[in-house]
């Protein structure tokens, strides 16, 4: 069971991992058991989440600290690692990720962020938040993390890990409401997770189908602009418009 997503918001002075988190988001055991109580971890699944299937995403850390020897990830050791050496754990198939080669200097960038800003403490990042908004502006910050990206992961860390400063649902924005299923901030089992990836497919047909909308408008506006055009007769001057 996972933290209660209806306690009440605030300054929850838990704001840790392993402390009654129960996630379901890899869909394998080990792998779960792993990103509720590395902060690290959850950082690396968010950034891989982009894609690949969440729980491909989400299961990476796990498999990437197996291949490296340890029961969990080390920013110091990531950042320090030979780029290429580490780049190999990534390619080394079954692949860590659709584009392993990219997401391994992802990855390493982070955590070299992490070691330069919060001494490779990625719990860091959120531990003394003051606000939704300042957490939000911290996750912005993080190499790989887009507007988007650090909004969900604002919403997984109020949902599932109990760490919500004040305000933390309204900078999530949409990912942040109750019962929505928009993202794996939501994820909490099987049922769930079909769920969310339903809700990503239509979103995703939607857009598509504006987008084509949009381009066939484009089209015919300007098919009727040319059309409305008077050509100039062959060898005529063109006509003085009048003063």
């Amino acid at each position: 069971m996972t933290i209660s997503d209806s306690a009440s918001d605030g300054n929850d002075s838990a704001r840790g991992f392993g402390r009654g988190v129960d996630l379901r988001i890899a869909q394998q055991p080990e792998a779960d058991a792993l990103l509720a109580r590395s902060p690290l971890a959850a950082l690396v699944g968010m950034l891989l989440d982009q894609q690949v299937p969440m729980e491909w995403a989400f299961t990476g850390p796990y498999t990437l600290a197996g291949r490296m020897g340890s029961d969990d990830l080390d920013a110091g050791r990531i950042a320090a690692q030979d780029p290429e050496e580490f780049a190999e754990l990534f390619t080394t198939k079954p692949a860590l990720h659709r584009y392993p080669g990219s997401m391994a200097q992802r990855v390493q960038q982070l955590c070299r962020y992490l070691v330069a800003e919060y001494g490779g403490d990625a719990s860091a990042v959120w531990r003394d938040a003051a606000s939704g908004a300042d957490l939000l502006e911290r996750l912005k910050a993080l190499p790989g993390f887009g507007e988007q990206k650090a909004r969900i992961f604002l919403a997984l860390l109020g949902k599932q890990y109990g760490v919500r400063p004040p305000g933390w649902r309204e900078a999530a924005g949409a990912y942040g409401a109750t019962g929505s299923r928009r993202s794996v901030a939501d994820i909490t089992g099987p049922t769930s997770l079909a769920e969310v990836r339903a809700y990503k497919q239509e979103a995703k047909a939607a857009a598509k189908a504006e987008k084509a909308t949009a381009g066939t408008t484009a089209k015919k506006t300007a098919g009727g602009r040319a059309t409305g055009r008077k050509k100039t007769p062959k060898g005529a001057a063109p006509k003085r418009e009048s003063q």
